[in-house]
């Protein structure tokens, strides 16, 4: 009876050191209780509140940051997601995703292999390769969001069709062109600088000429013999 008393409490230990062990992994796989710590530079606010450095925030909140501003939050193992300056997020985490709804402003993204990540803009949906580790940046302008891909593989789902986004790849989702939105400032998005014909380099040529032609005889006078007699101007 003691033999099987002591077989039992073996068993039974080796069963609450694996349960143990278990929850010890996913716990360190990603935020834990659904907290994380964020590190703000400038302006920032969570929910309303004031932000600062080395804070804890929980899932579901609205992170907004101001001009020159921005807030880093640490997911643990699971990523990183990074708030740019004039931008507004509500992130929500856990040891199994990362969901972010950008409704203005910038937004940097990592996730670990294994971890699901979204983000999503009123545009588009961007989805993460959950198979791998990736990088991604989701930008909100007017009536379109871009996306580039630093490292990994997303998919960018716009209604009814998905388009992949490899790395050093980049998207748009949206209309850029649509009425009443600022011009875009993205390197290489400004319209090429048109210029006239020929016809009007020639007459701005022409123009310069007789501009310095009279600048060079006014108050002189020219006699028949040749040569310029200078007009004094007390006689």
């Amino acid at each position: 009876m003691l033999g099987n008393n002591s077989f039992r409490k073996l068993i039974t230990s080796f069963t609450a050191l694996a349960v143990f062990c278990v929850s010890s992994m996913v716990a360190l796989a990603g935020p834990q209780d659904g907290t994380a710590e964020i590190t703000v530079s400038g302006q920032v606010t969570v929910n309303g509140q004031t932000a600062v450095s080395n804070s804890t925030i929980v899932s579901g909140s609205t992170i907004v940051t101001g001009p020159g501003s921005s807030a880093s939050i640490s997911l643990g193992r699971s990523g990183r997601v990074e708030v740019m300056e004039n931008s507004n997020m509500i992130l929500n985490f856990s040891a199994v995703g990362i969901v972010g709804i950008l409704s203005s402003g910038k937004s940097r993204v990592s996730n670990s292999a294994g971890v699901p990540t979204t983000v999503t803009t009123s545009n588009a949906t961007v989805i993460a390769d959950a198979g791998q580790a990736n990088s991604f940046v989701v930008e909100v302008e007017c009536a379109h969001a871009h996306i580039d891909v630093t490292s990994g593989l997303v998919t960018v789902r716009e209604g009814g069709s998905d388009q992949q986004v490899a790395a050093g790849s980049s998207a748009v989702a949206g209309n850029p062109a649509q009425t009443g939105c600022e011009p875009c400032l993205r390197p290489g998005s400004a319209p090429p600088v048109r210029f006239g014909g020929w016809w009007l380099w020639l007459l701005a040529a022409g123009v310069a000429g007789a501009a310095i032609l009279i600048g060079t005889t006014r108050d002189n006078k020219t006699r028949p013999g040749g040569g310029t007699v200078v007009v004094s101007p007390v006689r």
